[in-house]
């Protein structure tokens, strides 16, 4: 059994998806990737400018470049997973991956998605909270909400690793009160992503998800806002519209992915991209992944599988 994990929009860099255009087939993928883009999207993760690169528009598309680009390097080693997941706008790649989407739908929609994003006014801020369990900071965070000033835990990374999103008035009350965490990071964002202030793209969001073709999976996908594997197309298109608003329920996630023994799980988890993000995130919730931006990673998912 195999697990693919897709990153998502803060695992960009400057130089990202470097290793991939060493690659005949994942160069051939980033290359239809630009083609289908209004503005390619290559030169901007090999040069920069980093702020450009970060911004909501460009961000989410370039990782899921070097996700899809990584994803066909696995394809044409003969990999098949058993089951995906993704991390927020990580979760389009999954569902590519699944034959849920095809490439076309999964970049233009990515595209969409990130410019619907983008054109939310920037009214809030996300923060980690670390060291404190999830009961404690959904606390915290209702505490801290006020009438038009709402806080919401939006991502659960891993034990002891949250992230709040919500109005900067409610991130920076929540901040006073939680004395208890071993440390309180602001994250460089541009607003409150997985919280209610990115409804204002809901809408636009549900009609574009609603009206792409989607096909049956073939394999189980786990969604962001259940955290439990499926093979239910209109499970995974509502979920799909309810991750902008919803949460990252990513320590759930890792649990489906890789249960702990007795349960049958993958051999293996891999991150699909040009992140090892998810890896230290996997690792943090005692699972071992292996990361694409590791050049040993394809030799030792062989020795993984045929063991």
């Amino acid at each position: 059994m195999l697990g693919y994990l897709f990153p998502g929009q803060g695992t960009v860099r400057v130089g990202m998806g470097a290793w991939l255009h060493r690659s005949p087939v994942a160069r051939r993928r980033l290359d239809r990737i630009d083609a289908l883009l209004a503005r390619p999207i290559s030169p901007l993760c090999a040069r920069g400018p980093l702020e450009r690169l970060v911004a909501t528009e460009h961000a989410q598309i370039a990782v899921t470049a070097c996700n899809l680009a990584a994803l066909a390097v696995l394809d044409e080693e003969g990999y098949e997973p058993t089951v995906v997941a993704g991390h927020s706008v990580g979760e389009l790649s999954a569902l590519h991956a699944a034959g849920v989407l095809d490439l076309d739908c999964t970049v233009r929609l990515v595209e969409l998605r990130a410019r619907l994003m983008a054109g939310v006014a920037a009214s809030g801020a996300m923060t980690a909270v670390m060291g404190l369990p999830v009961e404690r900071v959904e606390e915290l965070a209702e505490a801290a909400s006020a009438p038009g000033e709402p806080v919401v835990v939006g991502l659960e990374n891993a034990p002891g690793h949250v992230v709040v999103s919500g109005s900067r008035a409610a991130l920076d009350r929540l901040a006073d009160l939680a004395a208890d965490a071993d440390k309180i990071v602001p994250l460089k964002v541009g607003n409150a992503f997985h919280s209610p202030l990115m409804a204002g793209a809901e809408r636009a969001w549900a009609e574009a998800v609603a009206g792409v073709p989607m096909r049956e999976p073939r394999v189980a996908v786990v969604p962001n806002v259940t955290g439990e594997p499926t093979l239910d197309l209109g499970v995974l298109r509502g979920a799909l519209v309810a991750q902008l608003t919803g949460r990252v329920r990513w320590t759930r996630t890792m649990e489906a992915v890789a249960p702990a023994p007795p349960a049958p799980g993958p051999v293996s988890v891999v991150e699909v991209g040009d992140s090892k993000v998810l890896t230290g995130l996997a690792r943090r919730t005692g699972v071992r992944c292996l990361s694409m931006a590791d050049p040993a990673t394809l030799r030792r998912l062989a020795k993984a599988v045929a063991a």
